[in-house]
């Protein structure tokens, strides 16, 4: 279910169990972990949810999660997944890159990279993301490829969830 996917720079892989220790890094660091779900979670919250990609997200094949590897190193998180909001009804994506893949034009590459597995692999006309409005980075990665604000979502703790979506271009018909 989980693909291998490549880019320029990147190699994206299902996670396998040595993986565990460079993955609650990464979602313990509170400069990345604030961006995922409801924010940084406890160690062992973290190792249950690394424990869960194997036993319910990869055994039922639910959807593609990949550990992201820059020249050989763990730098990343990634996954394209039927949104869990309520309010939205479509494939999102999400990922996250440990602060020294910063500022390497990496967090692009990966986000156009799945982008393109749900628009081309997946056939998706529309393709998701959910940030926090906070999350200027993130914005900035998006808007360069061409996702575009749908809606604010006012969130229980006063914070604002932006929607965007990539739009796949209709065919050019020529004749």
């Amino acid at each position: 279910m989980t693909p291998e996917l490549r880019s320029e720079r990147l190699s994206l892989s299902p996670y396998v169990d040595t993986d565990e220790a460079d993955f609650v890094t990464l979602f313990q660091d509170e400069a990345v972990g604030r961006w995922f779900g409801d924010g940084v979670q406890s160690e062992a919250e973290d190792r249950a949810l690394f424990g869960r990609l194997f036993t319910l997200v990869y055994a039922e094949e639910r959807y593609p999660v990949w550990a992201v590897r820059h020249e050989g190193r763990y730098v990343g998180h990634a996954e394209v997944k039927p949104s869990p909001e309520t309010w939205l009804d479509g494939t999102e994506i999400v990922y996250g890159l440990a602060r020294d893949a910063w500022g390497q034009g990496l967090g692009t590459e990966l986000a156009e990279l799945l982008t393109a597995y749900g628009h081309e692999t997946l056939g998706l006309t529309e393709v998701h993301a959910t940030v926090d409005a906070a999350n200027a980075p993130s914005l900035s990665v998006l808007a360069r490829l061409g996702y575009v604000r749908a809606r604010e979502i006012p969130e229980e703790n006063g914070q604002v969830t932006l929607h965007l979506i990539s739009h796949r271009s209709a065919p050019t018909v020529t004749g």
